[in-house]
């Protein structure tokens, strides 16, 4: 066989041999598979912004922390007071917002767990001395399994739960709502009724959170401040719960629900089970945050757990942002403050009259204010205050010179 390549090639003899290093090529990036280290050395990577980031926002919420411990040394009671309802709201907002931001089950029964952790709290620390029941129990105690009663409640509601999705879970948990309130005003043995009850106040290990309180550091610390710091523990507490459960696996098996029950069944989730045991866990926030209102208001009646506490609730997390812990805490301490400061500077703004003048009052000027927050995140701000909060502090990139553009 003749060989028909010209004279002269030979490419298959020949080997391609390395060109020497000269200096003059594009330097080494370092840059390994998994992305460790980029051209400035360590760092600068695509880990390196992230590990900045976490950096920054563990050093803002520790500054946060800081911050909402000294509070109660410079503050008056009008706003500690007022940072507790928004302690108890947080708390309830985050797991209404684990059940239906993060799972998709739309609810409506939150008033009806509040309800049963804050009268559950005062049944089981009352001593039954007087015409109502009680069990006597440690305050402490109490508290815990108040939180415990609510957490069951969820979960035997949970069947119910597992059948129905959407507007008819909707329907059938408002349904929790009225038959709380036919309990609480007949059960007058227990709940007093439409007059209500007193909550005993906290007692922990022999610190009584009671008016009764010292000086510390020349600033008197009785009921309010002392309960501040047991406010604030209980909400980081709900708050890194929540946010830690979101990366684990059950946490990517409730979103996975959210995304489509078919699909997650799909998957391998067992979308009954994890559909109950969300509904048991935001029930278990709500007797959180019914405990602390307990505390905080001291008496308990059952106006305070009417429908219009669920819709204020659902406006929460709306406003906030779905899906969200940051826009839970936002969204909270809006729809909570906002009726609360309205009517503290009801004599300063203009367009407010008294309460039952006929006028526009401070309640009905709130309601009005936070639904129209809700139509405005829904046509402009799916995110809600989380997602402009993010938008806000994300930093711009600056734009990058091309070899087009370099000539």
């Amino acid at each position: 066989m003749s060989d028909d390549r010209p004279a002269g090639d030979d490419r298959s003899t020949k080997t391609a041999t390395p060109r020497p290093d000269t200096g003059t090529g594009p330097p080494e990036t370092g840059e390994s598979k998994t992305g460790g280290q980029g051209i400035g050395g360590p760092g600068t990577g695509p880990r390196g912004p992230r590990r900045r980031s976490a950096a920054v926002r563990g050093a803002a919420a520790a500054g946060a922390l800081v911050v909402a411990a000294a509070l109660p040394f410079y503050l008056d009671h009008f706003w500690l007071n007022l940072g507790l309802l928004v302690a108890a709201s947080v708390v309830g907002a985050l797991g209404l917002d684990l059940l239906v931001g993060h799972t998709g089950q739309i609810s409506l029964a939150h008033p009806f767990f509040i309800a049963t952790g804050g009268y559950g709290y005062t049944a089981l620390a009352s001593d039954g001395s007087g015409e109502l029941a009680g069990a006597g129990w440690p305050t402490a105690l109490a508290a815990l399994g108040a939180i415990v009663l609510a957490g069951v409640a969820g979960a035997l509601y949970a069947p119910i739960s597992a059948r129905v999705r959407g507007i008819y879970l909707a329907v059938a948990s408002l349904g929790l709502v009225v038959l709380g309130q036919h309990l609480l005003l007949n059960l007058t043995d227990l709940t007093g009724g439409y007059d209500g009850r007193d909550a005993p106040p906290l007692n922990f290990f022999g610190l009584a959170f009671d008016d009764g309180g010292g000086d510390l550091l020349g600033v008197p610390f009785g009921r309010v401040e002392r309960l501040w710091y047991v406010a604030l523990a209980v909400a980081v507490a709900a708050y890194a719960l929540y946010a830690s459960l979101r990366n684990t696996r059950p946490g990517r098996a409730l979103a996975a629900i959210r995304g489509g029950e078919t699909a997650a069944a799909a998957m391998g989730v067992h979308v009954p089970r994890y559909k109950a045991a969300a509904f048991a866990i935001a029930a278990a926030y709500a007797g959180a945050a019914g405990v602390l209102l307990a505390l905080t208001l001291q008496r308990l009646v059952p106006s305070s757990y009417e429908v219009e506490m669920a819709f204020s609730y659902m406006a929460m997390i709306v406003i906030g942002g779905l899906g969200s812990p940051l826009g839970a805490v936002l969204g909270a301490a809006f729809v909570t403050s906002l009726p609360i400061l309205l009517r503290h500077y009801s004599d300063h703004l203009p367009l407010l009259a008294a309460e039952g003048s006929g006028g526009l009052s401070a309640g009905v000027a709130a309601q009005i204010l936070y639904g129209a927050a809700v139509v405005a995140v829904l046509l402009f701000a799916r995110g809600g205050l989380a997602g402009a909060c993010r938008a806000a502090l994300r930093p711009r990139r600056r734009p990058t010179a091309t070899k087009a553009g370099i000539r």
